[in-house]
């Protein structure tokens, strides 16, 4: 049984995959274990993506109260992406999807590139935000996707990570966000507490937001970035908890 003591903000993680990820990552999560590491660290809801999304859609329906789905978009599945969009559209309109996972590192796409189009396209028609792999070269730069941002304005990108843990990534992802009112940022991975709270000073207070990466990061080094970075606890009410709720439709 997890143990934890620190102050309990009930949270939303903004950011979780189930799954056994081999390979340099050798980590693994169920959702068994996820739900177990939310209830000690008071996460109510976790916005959760897995390849193959049967993973995600899996665990929705063990947990329907505690997952919240995110569909894990292949823009190269298909010819053209047909088949991908397709089965957006199933999962958000039959099977209770939110979201859209975008990974331009793992699939191997620059991240402004027209082939995001339709993704984005379809995250317009269907009013759910789109959340995309932010901090590593060449293909997931902040720049880039501050690009894509600017072609979607009426889509709310969220860049998870926020440069990770790349000083230059970080600082760009918070100038390319301060230029886009529809890019939002998502801290799992950034290693500098400071940046969350100018995040919250200088971008806006509804746009940066708590999120764990499970299995990759351990809740408790997320959730002390935040505890230890300047916020007052209002403030850090909203990083955990309002600013997900808010832009997921929860309240």
């Amino acid at each position: 049984m997890i143990q934890h003591k620190t102050k309990n903000f009930k949270k939303i993680d903004a950011h979780a995959h189930v799954g056994a990820f081999g390979g340099w990552a050798n980590v693994s999560i169920t959702a068994e274990q996820l739900v177990e590491q939310m209830d000690a660290f008071c996460i109510e809801k976790t916005l959760l993506c897995a390849e193959p999304n049967t993973l995600t859609y899996d665990a929705m329906q063990k947990y329907p109260d505690r997952f919240v789905g995110i569909f894990f978009a292949n823009p190269f599945h298909g010819e053209h992406g047909e088949q991908g969009i397709a089965q957006l559209y199933d999962s958000v309109q039959n099977k209770g999807f939110r979201g859209i996972k975008a990974h331009p590192l793992a699939h191997a796409y620059v991240a402004d590139d027209a082939i995001m189009d339709p993704i984005m396209e379809a995250a317009k028609d269907l009013q759910i935000p789109v959340f995309m792999h932010c901090g590593h070269p060449p293909f997931s730069l902040p720049w880039s996707i501050a690009l894509l941002a600017e072609r979607h304005p009426d889509v709310k990108l969220v860049m998870i990570h926020m440069g990770h843990g790349h000083g230059v990534y970080i600082d760009a992802s918070l100038k390319m966000a301060k230029r886009y009112p529809n890019l939002y940022l998502e801290m799992s991975g950034m290693p500098m507490p400071s940046k969350i709270l100018q995040a919250y000073r200088e971008i806006g207070a509804e746009r940066i937001m708590f999120g764990t990466d499970a299995p990759f990061h351990p809740a408790a080094v997320e959730e002390m970035k935040v505890l230890t970075s300047g916020l007052t606890d209002t403030e850090m009410e909203d990083v955990f908890y309002h600013n997900c709720a808010k832009l997921m439709g929860f309240s």
